[in-house]
Formats: C-alpha cells, structure tokens, sequence
C-alpha cells in the first residue's frame, strides 16, 4: 500500500515538476493523473495492484473536505458581510458555466 500511495505522489511531484519547468497553463496534479492514466493504459497489471489502495483512498475522499469545512467556519464573519455577494458570484458562475457547457455542445453536436 505504501509503495502505491508513493507511486501516486511521484506522479504528482512529476506532473508538478513538468509544469513549473515548462510552463504549461495546467494544473500539475492534473498532469500527473494524466501520467497516471497513461501508465495505466501501458501497464494494465499496474492498474490491478494498484486497485485496493485507490479504492480505500477514494472511500475516504470526503475527509478532504474537512479542510474546507474549517476555512468556512474560521471566516464566518466574513460570510456575514459578503455572504450575498459570494453567493451571487457563485449562482452567477455556476449558471455561466451551464451555458457555456451547453453551448459548445450543440455546437459542436451540429458539426456531426
């Protein structure tokens, strides 16, 4: 378990490593999933003893948001006086993002 968990943060600091050295307008955990991926995709047997860690990892993925959580309720005040506003910004972007997403598909369901 600990050589897989060990496999995942590699790929990650490599994706990290790739994206500060290049450049890349991506985030490098992303690029190290997309390593990931590929390694999966070259070494299907990787992907079999790797399955229990990801698993119990996945499982457990709520606890990340604990961090979050404690963020929200250390700034409370804050949420008080701009609560109305945030939550604005948010209807706001999420609505945009809808659109948008929904846009470009039919767009691009008219090219087929």
């Amino acid at each position: 378990m600990i050589a897989h968990v060990a496999l995942l943060l590699v790929l990650q600091l490599t994706g990290e490593a790739v994206v500060r050295a290049t450049g890349l307008p991506v985030p490098g955990p992303v690029l190290g999933m997309a390593l990931f991926l590929a390694l999966l995709i070259a070494r299907p047997r990787t992907a079999k003893q790797v399955q229990p860690t990801t698993s119990g990892l996945l499982s457990h993925l709520s606890l990340l948001f604990v961090p979050a959580g404690v963020g929200i309720i250390g700034h409370l005040d804050r949420l008080a006086g701009q609560g109305l506003a945030l939550s604005a910004a948010l209807f706001g972007s999420t609505v945009l993002a809808i659109a948008v997403g929904a846009l470009t598909f039919s767009l691009l369901a008219k090219d087929r």
